[in-house]
């Protein structure tokens, strides 16, 4: 096999003058890969800038300046990163070894998936792309058709016809005004708790599941991951890990019980923090790209910050705890036009698992305000979060989101859309609202996974570093936003 695989005569020379400056005993490399390798592919990892390899040999090589030297020498005779070089030549060898090894009964036209494979994958054509499918699929599905034209038709109906129809039942039926209130009127379990499912989780998450499905039936995801590698090795993670924030933001409870398969405790720990601060859950997520998108400079600020505090805090964090990168292997399916039964199949199971999560919360949730209400705790909570909405100059009604979202993200989210219907959230509140309550503490059902995967302390320690900190963004964000006068 390693007189069939054969790099271009730059990095074949290369890799011999390599082999020729590095010591014979390979001392300087025993630590960093075990078994121990030949010296062919230790050139090799050198050429592409192995990070761990590299700082070895950069420690104890006394000849380090030498194989610099020659890393440059190669790179300088191509335009291509030599990672991206190698790793052409080995897939095109593999290639050659399926053709050989393989008898095809019915040809097969594969030039097209080659082609969209490359496109996808290469950072100079794959970012664009992926821009344009979070547009058509995110902003301009999930956004303004799940989340503008569905919950406002799916809201009329509900406030206009069902909530009078189920508040003058009430009335007539239950004699009492503390049972009226626990089924009926503002805050009941009918006419809020399950008028939050039906006309504003229902529609996004259904909207958002949808886009979801076609993207994973058609093998898109996987080169995702691929296309982000680079990205995430940055703040200490590699491309596997966006299969646990992809699914956070279905919900983030999936996305903390499936950190278990990374492969240190370390990149555990950093997707953690990262589903618990800046991961918005599906619902939560279109409610606030439906706000949003009605000011399409206040979306911008909101994804500006979200991505920026993504980055900063992954680094950060990735910087702070010991470890070392992992290496990213996946198995990459070929791309195909998503076969409709499976998709409407995929994106069903997906709504019937959430619904029969989220509905029970939102009714125990519906319960307990009725409880709170009902002994004064409540209306304290929210006497206690006033002065907090004062310095984010929110008006004092917006603290019971915060103690909605507590419940569920998109039990939050909902009240937002509340208030926003209602005026009393507009321009910089709005955004200042949307980046708080994104990056406001874990719900009860992302604490209950994360308490079971990482530990009371660990989750203790990281919900009170999320509500200091989502806070203190809010208001660092309102008063850039007062002085910049964007929006």
């Amino acid at each position: 096999m390693s007189t069939f695989l054969r790099y271009p005569t730059a990095i074949e020379e290369g890799i011999t003058k390599i082999e020729c400056l590095l010591e014979s005993d390979h001392d300087v490399v025993k630590a960093a890969i075990e078994p121990l390798v030949s010296k062919r592919s230790l050139a090799l990892l050198l050429l592409q800038k192995d990070p761990l390899l590299w700082q070895k040999v950069r420690q104890k090589e006394p000849k380090f300046e030498a194989i610099e030297m020659v890393v440059e020498s190669v790179q300088a005779q191509f335009s291509d990163p030599l990672v991206l070089v190698i790793a052409k030549t080995r897939h095109h060898t593999a290639k050659k070894i399926e053709e050989l090894a393989i008898v095809k009964i019915r040809k097969k036209s594969t030039e097209s998936e080659e082609f969209f494979h490359r496109v996808t994958v290469n950072p100079i054509t794959g970012f664009p792309i992926l821009f344009v499918v979070i547009y058509l699929g995110i902003y301009k599905f999930v956004g303004c058709f799940g989340s503008g034209v569905l919950v406002n038709y799916f809201q009329s109906v509900f406030t206009q016809q069902i909530n009078p129809l189920i508040d003058g039942i009430a009335t007539r039926l239950l004699p009492w005004t503390i049972l009226q209130d626990l089924v009926a009127n503002e805050q009941g379990i009918l006419t809020l708790g399950m008028r939050y499912v039906i006309t504003i989780i229902l529609p996004i998450t259904t909207t958002f599941f949808l886009i979801f499905s076609i993207l994973e039936e058609s093998g898109y995801l996987p080169r995702i991951s691929l296309l982000i590698d680079h990205l995430f090795k940055m703040i200490g993670l590699s491309g596997r890990s966006i299969i646990p924030l992809i699914l956070g933001l279905n919900c983030s409870s999936a996305g903390s019980l499936v950190t278990r398969t990374m492969e240190s405790k370390r990149e555990r720990f950093i997707i953690s923090l990262l589903l618990a601060l800046a991961i918005p859950c599906s619902a939560q997520l279109g409610i606030f790209i439906g706000l949003l998108s009605q000011n399409f400079m206040a979306l911008i600020v909101w994804a500006i910050c979200i991505a920026f505090i993504f980055a900063i805090i992954g680094s950060l964090t990735a910087k702070a705890l010991p470890g070392s990168w992992s290496y990213f292997y996946m198995e990459i399916p070929p791309l195909r036009l998503p076969h409709l039964r499976s998709t409407l199949t995929k994106t069903y199971n997906r709504i019937r698992w959430y619904l029969s999560e989220v509905i029970p919360l939102f009714l125990l949730g519906s319960v307990i305000i009725w409880l709170g209400n009902l002994i004064g705790l409540l209306p304290w909570l929210v006497h206690s979060l006033e002065p907090i909405m004062l310095k984010l100059e929110l008006p004092k009604q917006a603290s019971s989101m915060f103690i909605y979202g507590f419940f569920r993200r998109d039990y939050g989210a909902a009240r937002m859309f509340d208030l926003h219907h209602a005026g009393l959230l507009e321009g910089r509140q709005l955004v200042v609202s949307a980046v708080t309550l994104t990056l406001f503490i874990p719900c009860l059902s992302q604490f209950r996974f994360m308490l079971r995967e990482r530990g009371l302390k660990t989750t203790i320690t990281l919900s009170s570093l999320v509500i200091i900190f989502a806070f203190s963004m809010g208001y660092i964000l309102n008063k850039i936003l007062l002085v910049l006068e964007v929006i």
